[in-house]
């Protein structure tokens, strides 16, 4: 058994890719409502500061900075994946696949909800996610960047003005556009 340890810095400033089981799923963009409710509900039982966020059809990209003497980000994403997790299969017919990925298999079962034996539940996130801790100014736009950047990386679109599901609307907007 692995024990893998991540860095506990107080106030940190943290980048973060998250993605789902089913790397062919669009669960994220078709239920946008559902997880920005999830981040919403988590930011106000343990806040932090969104610096970025860019979701994919299958993952997502953030940057959030932790209150000074907290250093506690793994929980809070755990409770934004718990929480989208437990929304989503409230709301009705998700995603029931048995996905052989790069990542192993996924395995399948009958339908998602809140049944009696959650053993039959196919899990919608990877277990795990990656994250750095940014190391100094430089590190944060590369990153921050790197959030724009990514749709159009995976040619969802050909400017990051396109892509509907990023913070940079919230911090650029329409800043050079005649």
């Amino acid at each position: 058994m692995s024990h893998y340890r991540r860095p506990h810095q107080p106030g940190a400033t943290v980048f973060f890719t998250v993605n789902l089981a089913d790397l062919s799923s669009g669960l994220l963009v078709r239920q946008i409502d559902i997880l920005r409710d999830a981040v919403r509900q988590t930011r106000v039982a343990r806040p932090f500061v969104i610096d970025e966020w860019v979701v994919l059809p299958n993952h997502m990209h953030c940057v959030w900075t932790l209150p000074k003497g907290d250093a506690d980000f793994s929980n809070r994403m755990g409770e934004i994946k718990g929480r989208f997790s437990r929304m989503v299969r409230r709301s009705g017919p998700a995603p029931t696949p048995t996905v052989n990925n790069r990542y192993g298999v996924v395995g399948g079962r009958k339908r998602v909800g809140a049944g009696p034996d959650l053993r039959d539940e196919v899990s919608i996130w990877q277990k795990r996610f990656w994250e750095h801790h940014i190391r100094d100014d430089a590190d944060y736009v590369a990153h921050v960047n790197y959030c724009w950047i990514n749709p159009i990386k995976h040619g969802l679109v050909k400017d990051v003005r396109d892509w509907p599901y990023s913070s940079w609307h919230r911090d650029c907007g329409d800043v050079g556009r005649g």
